[in-house]
């Protein structure tokens, strides 16, 4: 599997809708200090079943969510999605794609999805087991 897309909204520094999308080969994400780097790093760490706020640079999961600035009201909620092209015949896949959204309230109700179906977290690391892609995996640094 490669990924293809990010998408954040209210998650973090990222207030709005946002879409990123990857090209073949290795990506490095560049840019000066505080313009969200690490917290894209932390979008797909988090929505592939990251736990541990702390990990997140958070105290609690609701850290997540855009806390709100001078001028924009805090969200109520935070939500990422991977999209994924996938290799022929892969399970998750009907379509050649696969995506994995997480989304996190601040009553601190957290739900994931595959394909937009709600799943539970043990459902996405089934999914990913053998493609090397994971919280802990390397290809995420």
């Amino acid at each position: 599997m490669k990924l293809d897309r990010l998408e954040l909204s209210g998650f973090k520094s990222f207030v709005d809708p946002v879409e990123l999308r990857f090209a073949g080969g290795v990506t490095g994400i560049v840019g000066p200090n505080g313009c969200g780097k690490s917290n894209l790093a932390d979008a797909i760490t988090w929505v592939l079943g990251e736990q541990s706020a702390k990990t997140l640079r958070g105290e609690t999961m609701e850290d997540v969510i855009f806390n709100g600035s001078e001028k924009r009201k805090p969200l109520g909620m935070g939500e990422v999605t991977l999209s994924f092209l996938a290799e022929p015949g892969f399970a998750g896949s009907d379509d050649g794609r696969v995506t994995i959204s997480r989304r996190v309230f601040r009553s601190g109700e957290s739900q994931y999805r595959i394909n937009g179906k709600v799943v539970r977290l043990k459902e996405i690391k089934d999914l990913l087991m053998d493609t090397g892609l994971g919280i802990r995996a390397y290809s995420v640094i």
